[in-house]
């Protein structure tokens, strides 16, 4: 594994354990009927208050010794994942499962974009082939979602946004994570977003409760099997296996997701659809892959 390390549970088994937990996250939104902003509030404070307890038992001392600056940097990563969250389950609401989840996984292309902006990286050719195959493949589930309604593009332009608001929260993180360990930046950017997502309810006068059993059910599903067991496997997986094998792993969770949308609500993309939907995930693949 050259400079990873070995580990006594296979990685591989894991990281697909992770991908299919990820991939029930839109089938639990579908299948809740708050606000898409509530949905996320409660999905990052049920997570917060999950892993408080390890943090401020093995971690508090790190917690105290991060600089201002650093946790200035980590609250905006978690303003940048609130927003996430509130574009990326809304587009739930409005378009395909099949569609959202996979333009929102274009945020690897968001990423690169901003390395140049911000750290002055270049891209080589056959990223760029593979940036241009996804977007071209976003371009065509956007032109079809147009044929369909003005609501499923909305969607798809928020799935998008999503994926923006990603690359932000990971190009923060990438720069951190060189100097602070895993938890105790993730429990300062979980609670900053959990902040910003309860003042943002507040603030355009959603209710936070109350709320049926079942919806509470579901935000503690959402915080549990996707974010513990779906996001935290991808980090820890990373100590074991390349970035790369990481990330492409990762895109399999549009393809369970479409899997469970058709077993579940019944979706059925068209032919040119996922046309489209696999064009962006080809163009992500080569870019994740061949453009290292």
């Amino acid at each position: 594994m050259s400079q990873q390390q070995r580990s006594t549970i296979n990685p591989y088994f894991a990281l697909m354990l992770s991908v299919l937990s990820v991939s029930t996250s839109s089938i639990f939104v579908r299948f809740s009927d708050a606000p898409a902003m509530v949905i996320s509030a409660y999905r990052m404070l049920f997570t917060l208050i999950l892993m408080t307890p390890v943090v401020l038992v093995k971690h508090r001392k790190e917690l105290a010794k991060i600089t201002r600056l650093d946790a200035l940097y980590a609250i905006g990563s978690g303003f940048f994942l609130a927003l996430h969250f509130a574009t990326w389950i809304t587009s739930l609401k409005l378009t395909t499962v099949a569609a959202s989840t996979v333009l929102v996984q274009m945020s690897p292309i968001f990423v690169v974009i901003g390395s140049y902006i911000f750290f002055k990286e270049t891209i080589n050719k056959t990223s760029l082939v593979g940036v241009i195959t996804a977007v071209a493949g976003s371009v065509l589930v956007g032109m079809l979602d147009f044929r369909i309604g003005g609501t499923a593009l909305a969607g798809d332009f928020l799935a998008l946004s999503g994926a923006l608001f990603m690359a932000g929260y990971l190009l923060i993180g990438r720069e951190l994570r060189k100097r602070i360990n895993l938890l105790p930046y993730t429990f300062i950017v979980y609670g900053s977003c959990t902040l910003i997502l309860i003042i943002g309810c507040i603030f355009m006068g959603i209710p936070l409760y109350p709320y049926s059993m079942k919806n509470y059910a579901i935000f503690f599903a959402l915080a549990f099997f996707c974010t513990i067991l779906g996001h935290t496997i991808f980090n820890w997986a990373l100590k074991y296996l390349p970035a790369y094998a990481v990330s492409i792993c990762s895109l399999f969770e549009p393809v369970g997701a479409t899997f469970l949308a058709f077993l579940f609500l019944r979706e059925i993309p068209g032919f040119m659809q996922i046309i489209g939907q696999l064009l962006v995930l080809i163009g992500l693949y080569i870019f994740i892959a061949r453009g290292k």
